[in-house]
């Protein structure tokens, strides 16, 4: 029954962060360090991972799939462009899905599988601001 409570434990939004922001493809891509973080701030382009609305918690036991949202934000200005910023979140996207082909690292949620939960949507926020959304199933446990 131990097992059941440290999946409370296994977070996939730390795990999938802390991830892209030490990943070289996504420092590369937003155009250096600093840029991927759990909130919407500058330096711009900048990556938010946060909490998704969806996943499958299955029985809550074990290999649940919830889902972590990734958000590419550009500068408040409009650039770069929504291809560019498209781009962005695609190599930010694919730079997580390698993470289930690495090994484990002790203390932290083992990731079995990511894969995207549906579709890559163009949202700017009501200021104009440029901003692309897409979220990721990301099945784990302790």
């Amino acid at each position: 029954m131990a097992a059941v409570y440290e999946l409370a434990d296994a977070d996939p939004v730390s795990a999938v962060l802390t991830w892209l922001h030490e990943h070289p493809k996504v420092t590369e891509a937003l155009e250096g360090p600093g840029r991927v973080s759990g909130i919407a701030e500058a330096p711009w382009p900048h990556l938010r991972v946060t909490h998704g609305a969806g996943g499958d918690l299955r029985d809550l036991t074990w290999a649940t799939s919830p889902e972590v949202t990734l958000e590419a934000y550009g500068d408040p200005g409009g650039w770069p462009g929504q291809a560019e910023l498209r781009r962005l979140i695609l190599v930010c996207a694919t730079a997580a899905t390698e993470m289930p082909a690495t090994p484990h690292i002790p203390g932290r949620p083992v990731i079995s599988g990511i894969r995207p939960s549906g579709t890559l949507m163009w949202s700017p926020l009501v200021d104009g601001q440029p901003r692309w959304l897409l979220g990721l199933l990301v099945t784990l446990h302790p």
